[in-house]
Parts: C-alpha cells; sequence; structure tokens
C-alpha cells in the first residue's frame, strides 16, 4: 500500500513521464473591472435598510412586552388586593352579624 506523500510522489511523476503540464492558476479576469457596480451598491443598502426597520421593530415589540407584563402584574396585584379585602369583609360582617345575635333589645343577656 503507498503512503500519502509516496502516493503524491508517483501521481507528479507519471504527470511528468506523461508530458502533462501541471496546471496553475491563470487571470483570465481583470480584477480592476470586476466590481458589484451600482446594483450590487443598491442591493446591500436596502439590506442595511430592511435591518435597521427589523431592528427598531424588534425593539419596539420587546419594549412593549415588557409594559404589558407590568401592567399584569399591577392588575394581577390590584385583583389580589380586592380578593383580600373582600374576605375580610365578608368575616367582618359575620362577626357582626353573630354579635348583633347575641345582644337582646330588651336588655337581656342572650336569646
Amino acid at each position: 500500500m503507498l503512503t500519502l506523500p509516496s502516493a503524491t510522489e508517483w501521481i507528479a511523476a507519471s504527470a511528468r513521464h506523461a508530458g502533462l503540464a501541471t496546471p496553475s492558476p491563470s487571470m483570465t479576469v481583470d480584477p480592476d473591472s470586476v466590481t458589484p457596480g451600482f446594483v450590487g451598491f443598491v442591493a446591500i443598502a436596502l439590506i442595511a435598510v430592511v435591518v435597521v426597520f427589523l431592528i427598531i421593530d424588534m425593539l419596539r415589540r420587546i419594549r412593549r412586552a415588557g409594559y404589558r407584563a407590568d401592567v399584569n402584574e399591577q392588575l394581577d396585584a390590584e385583583a389580589q388586593a380586592e380578593a383580600e379585602a373582600e374576605a375580610q369583609g365578608e368575616s367582618a360582617e359575620r362577626a357582626t352579624d353573630v354579635d348583633d345575635q347575641d345582644i337582646d333589645p330588651r336588655g337581656g343577656a342572650g336569646r
């Protein structure tokens, strides 16, 4: 079995014996004339504008979600406070009703 360096040497030697030259990269196009041009500039500018608008929209949505969470917390706290006040008010009314039942309007000790 051939090892990697010997296989590479074998391929190079067989190419030399066959009279084939190893190709080298050559420039066929003038690098100064290959530019994106106006169309490329417009495309990149449009992508940049769209990205900026997407970032602004994302920040607005995140801020709005934060405000909604704060408002929901306040509403939940108010509802819980009302429920606690209502529960305390009902227990106070029941206690008052019981106390009123124990009082005899004629001056007696109870019923």
